[in-house]
């Protein structure tokens, strides 16, 4: 891998457009946020006490806190891509620290508002949200009345924001430990040959047709983690204490009603969604049936889940072939989308394409309200990059189109909604694959490449959902996570979720460690329902018109201009019923018939 300073400027995102320099930043920073050793804001604290004094002062305390707000997440956004770039980069892991000091900082000398708004009396508070004048910012207060029952007092909630930056150790650490320190040493090939593991080479070596070199891939990357059990599994555990603490400190019953409530999201999504897969698990146990018998297995390993089904058949890209692909397949979306994208891409650089030394892990999208998106990749080749690309092009969309769509507080998307969008390009990726292969074989591989797609986004995803309902649970409950405990309970459902045709592989128990996700509050649920979303959505504007189209588009660009399963309904699905979850699962079960009957075909 390349250390970071020679890889070529067209593969690398374009940062400059947001500071020329490290040096701009730090002036930035510094012109904007002297040092202070008592309040950074006093025009802020100058507020305290008046909000409910005239109308014109909420609206002057409110435009100056989001004019804040705005500043520092264009700082933030800067210091933590440069960051991902180069994690042991010491001047940029010094800014990523400032930034987040003063994000903290911003936290608590701002705690005070949402208390005092709340104490208002219900005269006052029904004339701001009957105001002409304050109705830019009618759902942004509403939002936050709703909190009411949920927010503290002005001191307790100081308190909380200045506890933030100690309750991001846990997370941190394992970033830390995960992307840096980890060394996974080598796995050897059929050959005798010593391959380097890292990350990214794992999601490759696991494809591989070399059974040896995936058994021996999947053995030595877990058994990194297994050796340090007791330290992931004490930061997992702080993760959660966390997430109970915050529960327990704004009065809520639960840490997944706590994740759920600001979003307006009703737990009987979660649980819904668990009791629909686990009443489906027949039709996983078919398809895992079907890969042995394609694959000539006499057992199939979880070591054997990733390999293509064809051996004679692959697909590979480069970089720019797979950038021209998804931008052709987004042409149901219109010119308008389409040629945005192209622009992003090809021009406006921005993707950080491959990975180098000190790179961060895996793949996402980022920026902020003032910046270009920024795609975070670590391209190999293979066709799952492809599809990840198309993902998180798929997300840098949807942050594009609410931006500019939607005033500032309500510019960026809930976690609810983040996975419609990113799930639906991949969908569209696939639909022009399909429909340009020339053989069995091609159709195979891209019907299996479809199946695995939803098998990882909503049968594991949802197991994933299980295990962190399980690990709250278990704290709510009193019952201490030790690394047995979590390597019993993630086992069991590894059994259950893949049936009893699999080899569960002992190593496998051990997965809970590495998944950065666990970390994230109740963040893999919603891939699972965003996968069902989009797939419900995707055959709503393929198969309609220009209407439909349009639905699909105002959603892209409501940004968080109205609660989540709102704006899904705007697009054309009600996530509060079972039947997108249903359709989704009918879709898997659809495509492993048809596979079965293009390799009966083939024979």
């Amino acid at each position: 891998m390349l250390p970071r300073n020679e890889v070529a400027l067209d593969d690398q995102w374009n940062v400059a457009s947001l500071y020329k320099s490290h040096e701009e930043w730090k002036n930035d920073f510094e012109s904007n946020f002297p040092s202070q050793k008592n309040l950074k804001w006093p025009e802020m604290a100058a507020f305290q006490g008046k909000l409910g004094s005239d109308l014109n002062t909420l609206k002057k305390a409110l435009t100056f806190f989001l004019t804040i707000q705005r500043k520092i997440e264009r700082l933030y956004t800067y210091s933590h891509l440069r960051h991902d770039e180069d994690i042991t980069n010491d001047q940029y892991k010094i800014a990523h620290q400032k930034i987040m000091g003063l994000a903290q900082a911003f936290s608590s000398e701002s705690s005070w508002f949402e208390p005092e708004l709340l104490a208002l009396p219900s005269e006052i508070i029904d004339a701001i949200l009957q105001s002409p004048d304050l109705k830019e910012y009618r759902f942004y207060l509403e939002k936050i009345l709703r909190m009411k029952s949920h927010t503290l007092s002005t001191e307790n909630e100081m308190l909380l924001s200045l506890s933030e930056k100690a309750l991001q150790v846990a997370q941190k650490t394992f970033s830390a430990i995960n992307d840096a320190d980890f060394k996974f040493g080598n796995a050897q090939n059929k050959h005798g040959e010593e391959l380097p593991i890292t990350h990214a080479t794992f999601g490759l070596y696991i494809r591989s047709p070399d059974r040896i070199l995936r058994e021996n891939v999947f053995k030595n990357y877990h058994n990194t983690f297994l050796s340090y059990e007791n330290t992931l599994c004490e930061l997992l555990q702080g993760q959660v204490q966390k997430h109970l603490f915050n529960a327990k400190a704004r009065k809520y019953n639960s840490c997944l009603k706590a994740a759920l409530y600001p979003n307006n999201i009703d737990l009987s999504v979660y649980h819904s969604l668990i009791q629909a897969v686990n009443e489906n698990l027949d039709t996983l146990h078919e398809y895992v049936n079907l890969r042995k018998e394609m694959l000539g297995l006499d057992q199939i390993h979880l070591y054997d889940m990733h390999v293509p089904i064809t051996k004679e058949f692959d697909i590979s890209l480069s970089y720019e072939e797979a950038e021209s692909l998804i931008i052709e397949s987004v042409a149901p979306l219109g010119n308008e989308y389409k040629n945005i994208l192209y622009k992003g891409l090809k021009e406006d650089r921005w993707v950080d394409r491959y990975e180098n030394k000190n790179k961060r892990s895996g793949a996402y999208s980022s920026g902020c309200y003032d910046s270009m998106p920024y795609i975070l990749m670590n391209y190999k080749g293979i066709l799952r990059d492809v599809f990840t690309l198309a993902h998180e092009a798929g997300h840098s969309m949807h942050s594009y189109l609410s931006h500019k769509h939607q005033p500032f507080h309500y510019g960026n998307y809930s976690i609810f909604l983040a996975e419609v969008a990113s799930t639906f390009n991949e969908d569209l990726l696939t639909r022009l694959m399909l429909a340009r292969s020339s053989n069995a074989q091609e159709k195979i591989f891209l019907i299996n490449q479809k199946i695995e797609d939803i098998r990882a986004t909503l049968f594991r995803q949802t197991m994933f959902a299980e295990f962190e309902l399980m690990i709250h649970d278990s704290a709510e409950n009193e019952i201490p996570l030790t690394p047995r405990f979590l390597k019993e309970k993630y086992l069991e459902l590894n059994t259950r979720y893949f049936g009893p045709n699999v080899i569960i592989d002992p190593e496998i128990a051990i997965e809970w460690a590495r998944i950065p996700h666990f970390y994230y509050n109740f963040y893999v649920y919603q891939y699972a329902t965003g996968i069902s979303a989009s797939l419900a959505l995707s055959d709503r504007v393929v198969n309609g018109g220009s209407q439909e189209r349009e639905d699909y588009l105002s959603f892209l660009k409501g940004g968080s201009s109205k609660y989540p399963i709102e704006l899904l309904k705007i697009a054309g699905v009600d996530m509060t019923t079972e039947e997108p979850v249903n359709q989704a699962i009918k879709k898997f079960r659809a495509l492993v018939e048809e596979l079965k009957l293009l390799t009966l075909e083939r024979v």
